[in-house]
């Protein structure tokens, strides 16, 4: 028996099917060891030799390297085949660690989509290890780790944040330099000026463009005023443009894209656009078989492989017909291309979105359908349109329409159009034909602000600036939201106070981390290691020690940041109190802490009803339970524990205020209660489910399981 190592268990059974009996493959979890937190600065890292790194198993991965140990020593063969990218190569090197495997002798599969063919054809031609490769994954998790660690306790010490690193600080500087510019932004008055025009059986609206032969722009209410007063009662025809514009296709999805896509289209979080990709990618049960829809969903690439083109091409020719087959594009290279996959696209042409639907969740099926129609559009023509401008002049203003006719709809015939222009159809008409002008109205308007980015944006973004890598984008938005460095609202990004403090400190000692081109220049250098693995040891030390000479400064001329005492003092040891951040949100706690733990209940007021207590005639109070919802109970409590329609949610009648004592219905005397002999036995539903109650609740507490009913 053979044993293959896969990342994910989802692989696990698909891939062994594909294999056949000779076959078992595991699951390694993703990472089973990581940097240890021992050593000076607990970087797990000896800077003195040659930066050195120690490794650990994960706490939680002890079970699986048990169990992948056991497997090993059953196995005549192991063969690893972890993700195709820097990840996944470093996982296959730790695996071989753990297992004594030899890094040169051991076979590595790589393969970029889960299907019979791929397998297969990667198992016939394994690779090995590429050592360069796990080189640059451990120069860069050596650099997060230094930074992360040393920034990081210099900022929860200084200003109470709680991380910083090396992609996500310079990440939140782009969200917090948005909302400054979105602050700064002063709003601008304008006037815009439109009129309706008859052509035949057809009116269209029409606006001012230009006044005495210069672009209109009317900055107040008494310009527009003037202009309307010029306004004549009949407009002339006096020019007729029409342009020929093409609209090309564009390229398949990359990680960026399909990111951006997902939340143009269906709002999607960039988090979970990534979980369904993953899922879509490992793989759908279709009937009785398990298949991976989609190709490796962690690619800057937009190539396709002549294997989908060639298919592609017959399935829009069988389809679609001749003039629907387009050219292939050529890939344009983004700054940090590492050009390790191909694009984002469907394993299988004849895999139809409808065809599939019912096997998949209705997000998967959108989010399918998306990757399926852009990778097959990618290869159709382009979308040709006939766009005709009319003038119309009268008395020095001319005003304006647009009209467009579609000549062919090309890739729109299966992707759509997601520019649709708001331009409808023209009627026909001649120029110098004479048409009457009727409500000519003006308008005021004010510029907008420039719009919060989305995490999708984000995203572009950072693609577009060389920061970060496919995998890690939905990571490092996912950690600056944790870090409530972020808010995000409709999938809109808007920094915390704490923020903005984080920036402004960072900007302040370490300017380069907050440089978007320092950041893209790194990760240039560590793509260099895979090139040449000898490279490593210059880019670790040329960053450690200036790096560290900061550090030791900003320890220095950092302030703290300033903690206001509030006027009320701690119940505790009179100390007093203040307001903090933490885990769980805002707080109130004792300003001597550690010594003094206290932390204030923060407790909702009660709201009087003003109905009184049928037990103890107390006023009754509206108060809130941990889980937030509202209930009716005595203000003399813990004297009096009597709490309305506790246990009585069958029966729980309208009442207009929510504290008015049920009436037992005659339908309700059926059965008398066994104890108090006053009361009769009600259906409630309680935390455990249905029972039997006393109506005399609180008095009687007398309960009864229900008899479940015999088939």
């Amino acid at each position: 028996m053979k044993l293959v190592i896969v990342e994910s268990p989802t692989k696990c059974h698909t891939i062994g099917r594909y294999l056949g009996d000779e076959y078992k493959v595991v699951a390694s979890l993703g990472h089973v060891r990581d940097l240890a937190t021992s050593g000076k600065g607990g970087l797990g890292v000896n800077v003195e030799k040659d930066f050195l790194p120690t490794y650990v198993i994960n706490p939680e991965k002890r079970k699986v390297v048990n169990q992948l140990e056991k497997e090993k020593k059953a196995a005549e063969e192991v063969i690893l085949a972890t993700d195709p990218d820097r990840e996944g190569e470093a996982i296959a090197w730790h695996l071989s660690q753990l297992l004594k495997l030899d890094p040169e002798k051991t076979k590595r599969l790589e393969f970029h989509e889960i299907t019979r063919t791929s397998i297969e054809e990667a198992i016939k031609n394994p690779g090995k290890i590429d050592l360069n490769l796990v080189s640059s994954q451990e120069t860069r998790r050596i650099l997060d780790r230094i930074i992360g660690f040393k920034l990081s306790s210099l900022l929860q010490r200084k200003i109470k944040s709680r991380s910083a690193g090396r992609v996500q600080s310079v990440t939140l500087k782009l969200i917090v330099d948005r909302e400054k510019e979105i602050r700064a932004f002063v709003p601008e008055e304008f006037w815009t000026i439109s009129a309706d025009l008859h052509i035949g059986d057809k009116v269209i609206t029409v606006d001012l463009d230009s006044v005495d032969g210069k672009a209109a722009k009317i900055a107040d209410e008494v310009t527009a005023q003037k202009i309307l007063a010029k306004m004549p009662k009949q407009l002339s025809l006096v020019e007729i443009k029409k342009t020929l514009r093409i609209k090309e296709s564009k390229e398949p999805f990359t990680t960026s894209t399909l990111a951006q896509e997902a939340f143009n289209a269906f709002k999607f979080k960039t988090k979970k656009t990534s979980i369904i990709a993953q899922k879509l990618y490992e793989g759908i049960a279709i009937g009785d078989e398990v298949v991976g829809l989609i190709t490796y969903m962690r690619t800057d690439a937009t190539r396709l492989s002549p294997t989908f083109v060639s298919r592609a091409q017959s399935y829009i020719l069988e389809t679609f017909g001749e003039k629907y087959l387009g050219k292939v594009k050529a890939e344009k290279e983004s700054v940090a291309m590492q050009d390790a996959h191909e694009a984002i696209r469907p394993t299988s042409n004849h895999r139809t979105p409808e065809s599939v639907r019912p096997y998949l969740a209705p997000d998967e099926y959108k989010l399918y359908k998306l990757i399926y129609d852009r990778a097959v559009a990618s290869l159709m023509p382009a979308k040709r349109e006939e766009v005709t401008v009319y003038r119309f002049g009268g008395n020095g203003l001319v005003f304006k329409a647009d009209g467009v006719v579609t000549l062919f709809d090309g890739y729109t015939r299966i992707y759509g159009d997601t520019e649709e222009s708001k331009a409808k159809q023209l009627p026909l008409a001649n120029k110098d034909d004479v048409f009457a002008a009727e409500n000519a109205t003006s308008k005021q308007h004010f510029t907008e602000p420039p719009s919060r980015y989305s995490e999708a944006k984000v995203v572009k973004l950072m693609e577009e600036a060389g920061i970060g890598r496919p995998s890690t984008y939905a990571a490092t938005i996912e950690t600056l939201s944790a870090r409530k460095y972020v808010t995000s609202t409709g999938g809109y990004l808007k920094p915390t106070p704490q923020g903005e403090i984080t920036v402004a400190n960072l900007e302040k000692y370490f300017p380069q981390f907050m440089d978007e081109k320092y950041t893209a220049q790194m990760e240039e250098q560590l793509d260099e290691v895979v090139n040449d693995g000898d490279v490593r040891l210059k880019i670790l030390s040329d960053f450690y020690f200036p790096f560290e000479e900061q550090v030791k400064k900003a320890y220095e001329d950092m302030p703290k940041k300033h903690v206001e005492l509030l006027e009320e003092k701690c119940p505790v040891c009179g100390s007093p109190l203040v307001e903090r951040d933490g885990r769980y949100g805002h707080f109130i706690a004792c300003s001597d802490y550690p010594k003094c733990k206290y932390i204030k209940k923060d407790k909702a007021p009660a709201t009087p009803t003003g109905a009184m207590c049928p037990e103890c005639h107390k006023p009754l109070v509206e108060r809130t339970d941990k889980k937030g919802k509202k209930f009716v109970a005595c203000s003399g409590y813990p004297k009096c524990h009597y709490i309305e329609g506790r246990i009585t949610a069958e029966h729980d009648h309208d009442k207009p205020h929510g504290h008015t004592p049920f009436v037992l219905s005659e339908a309700d005397k059926t059965t008398p209660c066994p104890d108090c002999k006053d009361g009769w036995l009600l259906k409630k539903k309680g935390k455990y489910g249905e029972f039997l109650g006393c109506s005399n609740y609180p008095k009687c507490r007398h309960m009864e399981k229900i008899a479940k009913e015999k088939k």
